[in-house]
């Protein structure tokens, strides 16, 4: 629950300003891509499967909010890539696993590597309270993210 010794109006502009740069911070993190051949339904997709490993195409949607007939296309295109492999699932024959490869793994450290080398330059520009305050709101933007 939201504090209530802070006004409604607070709250919401503090939203709306939440809202704003992220979405701002996020386009242009877009484009400090490592192959720009990948979507970044891809790349998300490949984001996935390093954070919560191997998966069937019917989780993949699930977690990347698609419908599954769009997931199999992703995970067809990225098998032909050489990002991912599908397996027999251990306990359901007819399912497939999808994992992603060395040369997936490679990439994306390769991408974060550029996005972590970008935003560290931008940062460079705070002083020591912004740091301060981008230290501390990082742990809560990270549940943000993930609710």
């Amino acid at each position: 629950m939201s504090d209530l010794s802070h006004g409604i109006g607070e709250n919401a502009a503090a939203v709306n300003s939440l809202r704003s740069a992220v979405m701002r911070l996020s386009r242009r993190l877009k484009h400090q891509r490592v192959d720009e051949s990948l979507s970044p339904t891809e790349m998300s997709v490949l984001g996935t499967l390093a954070r919560c490993g191997s998966a069937t195409p019917g989780e993949l949607a699930r977690k990347e909010h698609v419908q599954p007939p769009s997931m199999t296309r992703i995970v067809a295109l990225l098998e032909a890539k050489g990002l991912v492999r599908l397996e027999p699932h251990p306990d359901d024959r007819r399912q497939k696993v999808v994992s992603q490869t060395v040369e997936a793994e490679a990439m994306l450290e390769e991408s974060r590597r550029k996005r972590n080398a970008w935003l560290a330059s931008l940062a460079e520009g705070l002083d020591e309270d912004e740091w301060a305050k981008l230290r501390a709101a990082a742990p809560v933007l990270e549940k943000l993210a993930h609710l």
